[in-house]
Formats: C-alpha cells, structure tokens, sequence
C-alpha cells in the first residue's frame, strides 16, 4: 500500500489486543455531522501497521464527527466470530488547529479507545 500523499486532521490507529499485533485491513470511515444527516469525507483501510494517516482531509472544522470500522468484515476473514460487526465512535473536535487521532483496541468481544496524540 502507498503511503497516503497528505496527513489526515484526523488519523486512527487499530490494534488487534487479542493477538498483539496491529490490525492490518481494517476499512474505516470518516463521517461529519451536517444540517442534513451525516457526510462522508473519506475512508481508508489500515495498513501493516494497523494505521490510516490518510482518512480524511488535511483541515477539519470544528464539530461532531464518526468513524466507523468494519470490524465484522476483519474478524471474518480471520475466520474468527465477533459479537460487534462494527464499531462506530462519535467524537467533537473542539480546536481546528489541533489534530485528532482516534485509536482503537479490538478483540472478539470487545473494543476500547481514547483520544491520541
């Protein structure tokens, strides 16, 4: 895969805990709340490194924006069951200047995440 030609406002990162290793595969989308539903502005699948540094477009406004992961469509082809088939995480960016980076922690039967650096 190529590395992405810019670096995204908002970048994701998504580890597998139940393996230790990152999460490589994983397609993701990046959405923002608008006056009339929900908006694309990107999407992207995770490289070696379980990483999306391209996912959306290099400057953001403030607002409520979500990532939803594929996470059913990963698991699946590691043959493994899982009780969620996707994760969708809703997040607020506050300051346009700052960057947003919202990892994710996954496992069968679980996920967990937090705001990155």
């Amino acid at each position: 895969m190529n590395a992405p030609q810019h670096r995204s406002h908002i970048t994701t990162h998504v580890l597998d805990t139940g393996t230790g290793r990152p999460a490589s595969g994983v397609k993701a989308t990046l959405e923002a709340k608008t006056a009339t539903g929900w908006q694309e502005l990107g999407s992207g699948t995770t490289d070696g490194d379980g990483r999306i540094g391209g996912l959306g477009p290099t400057q953001v406004e403030p607002g409520h924006y979500r990532i939803t992961f594929d996470t059913g469509a990963y698991f699946g082809t590691k043959g493994t069951e899982t009780f969620f088939p996707e994760v969708v995480l809703g997040f607020s960016v506050a300051d346009a200047a700052e960057h947003y980076h919202v990892p994710l922690l996954i496992s069968p039967f679980a996920y967990s995440t937090y705001r990155g650096s």
